[in-house]
């Protein structure tokens, strides 16, 4: 019954904005506006809820979610900051039957003295305090004795709601999406793997030769698969800004050194800690940062940091072309895939980011993505004749960026809640140089290079002629045939109208389901989005034979 009610949770979701779009149609735009707000909060709620309900792997994509500062509406992101502290612990008669599962004892033989009442609860383990028969004071993460079946069960959940969104708006990569996700999760079940983790980081820190930033010690003869025991790190998780203030320290000096340590690990090391969600980042009375939980770590390729230093040119030099050969470098553009719709968009967005903010000024502050001005978006794209499913086909997800780009989501988050004003590029141009550049005179080749091609953007050719040219000398033109934009249009209306019967049917089975149950109040909703659904349908099918009839 879980994963049923993860597909419901889903679809309210889904309804309610399709809803408040139909309602739009006949009550304007400003009731949209003044009611997106509410609509925001309402299904936050509902996946705050479902959440805490679902438990697994459902928590972390909440905790995810929680911790987008920048990224989503403030009246969705407020309902689930609590998801950081909502997950409700495991009784202690359960963790003391996979400790003596794990080691053949009771564990009152094994240590010295365990507190029942756990100090932590996650997604997946809970952390209680104990005492080594040595004196020292340990944490020891104990995985939940169903987890293992749990996670396959909601993997399978995951995949099919991850189907439900592709069915709705269809996005090439997803099925990658998944397959990282689940490795992800698959891996954070083995806590040897773990164990060596934070030996391997533990190790590259040491290098940095700066004693300010640490990993916890293991104690390897109290670890299993399942059970994991380091050494206990006293401190503030780094979201309790008024307990740091009070502590007297400086969070723009926090901001900047936890930037600084990440860049390190991408661009220097290769592998970095994956999961900086603020239960992971403890800052001690000195200000040491302690990095906890190495289930999630990733590596960076050769192929992705020459990516992004080439796209950190491109912008520079605002250079579109060059963009989109840094976006197709990292692996974003598909390889089934014409140029032309790619170029459009990396051209259309980067206008748009060139018209606001500059990469050499710019703030966390001003990375403020207004999800209510998507369909503005979407609308201008479409003026170019390019819909949702070509942008779809066009671009893809590389397996590397999606737990790179979910880093730098949680990292993003936390530097934001430290120092808004904090400049990212004054702390990567270093690594960038250094790590990715190489020597001396490939950064002067780097700072030439950029000078040259603002020198043209200025001086030279037009940018579109010298698009044109470019193209030409590659044999890359393309014809492109007047009218063929109406055959898509027509296709993609007729998907809509596909995707509006299945809710319709989805809906309507779900309120049998719910009357058979004697779920009321679910029978009444399921209701109503069914006969919404038939109500855009037909309302779908009308504006398609006025259209027709136009023509």
């Amino acid at each position: 019954m879980r994963f049923l009610y993860a597909y419901w949770v889903t679809l309210r979701v889904i309804g309610s904005y399709l809803w408040l779009r139909f309602m739009a149609i006949f009550r304007g735009e400003v009731y949209l506006h003044e009611m997106l707000h509410d609509t925001h909060i309402r299904n936050a709620r509902r996946i705050q809820k479902g959440i805490v309900r679902l438990q697994g792997l459902f928590i972390k994509v909440g905790q995810l979610f929680s911790i987008m500062t920048n990224f989503l509406p403030d009246a969705f992101r407020h309902e689930l900051e609590g998801l950081q502290d909502a997950v409700p612990p495991r009784p202690y008669s359960s963790i003391r039957a996979r400790l003596k599962e794990e080691f053949s004892i009771e564990p009152e033989q094994l240590f010295a003295s365990i507190e029942e009442e756990p100090l932590a609860a996650a997604s997946i383990s809970q952390v209680h305090v104990a005492y080594l028969k040595s004196g020292e004071k340990v944490a020891v993460k104990v995985q939940y004795p169903d987890i293992d079946e749990m996670v396959h069960q909601d993997l399978k959940t995951f995949r099919r709601i991850l189907q439900i969104v592709n069915f709705f708006v269809p996005t090439r990569g997803l099925d990658v999406v998944y397959r990282e996700v689940s490795q992800m999760l698959l891996a954070e079940l083995d806590f040897h793997a773990e164990a060596k983790n934070i030996d391997t980081i533990g190790q590259n820190f040491a290098d940095y030769g700066d004693d300010r930033i640490a990993v916890p010690t293991v104690f390897p003869d109290y670890c299993s698969q399942k059970v994991l025991t380091t050494a206990f790190v006293p401190g503030w998780k780094v979201s309790d800004i008024n307990a740091l203030k009070n502590a007297g320290h400086n969070l723009h000096e926090i901001a900047q050194r936890l930037a600084e340590l990440y860049c390190r690990q991408i661009f220097r090391d290769g592998i970095y800690h994956a999961d900086p969600h603020p239960g992971n980042v403890l800052i001690d009375a000195e200000g040491k940062i302690t990095l906890l939980d190495f289930g999630a770590v990733a590596k960076v390729g050769p192929d992705m940091r020459r990516g992004i230093a080439h796209f950190l040119q491109a912008v520079l030099s605002q250079n579109t072309e060059q963009i989109a050969s840094a976006l197709k470098e990292m692996g974003f553009i598909s390889r089934t895939h014409g140029d032309e719709v790619f170029d459009q968009v990396v051209a259309y967005f980067h206008e748009k980011f060139q018209e606001s903010i500059t990469l050499e000024s710019f703030n966390l502050n001003d990375i403020k993505v207004d999800p209510e001005r998507g369909l503005e978006h979407l609308l201008a794209l479409r003026q170019m004749d390019i819909g949702i499913g070509e942008l779809s086909s066009a671009f893809q997800i590389p397996r590397e960026w999606i737990l790179l780009e979910r880093t730098l989501l949680l990292l993003t988050g936390l530097c934001t809640l430290l120092d808004p004003q904090i400049k990212p590029m004054e702390l990567i141009r270093p690594y960038l140089k250094e790590f990715v550049l190489g020597d001396e005179g490939e950064w002067s080749d780097f700072v030439v290079t950029t000078g040259k091609e603002l020198l043209l953007h200025y001086f030279g050719l037009p940018a579109e002629l010298r698009k044109f040219l470019n193209k030409a000398g590659h044999g890359r033109l393309e014809v492109r045939v007047r009218g063929l934009a109406e055959s898509n249009r027509a296709l993609y209306v007729l998907g809509h109208q596909m995707i509006y019967t299945a809710i319709g049917l989805t809906s309507a089975v779900l309120a049998a389901v719910f009357y058979l149950n004697g779920d009321e109040a679910s029978f009444d909703t399921a209701r109503l989005a069914a006969g919404a659904s038939g109500l855009v349908l037909l309302l779908s099918m009308w504006r398609q034979s006025r259209r027709n009839k136009k023509k």
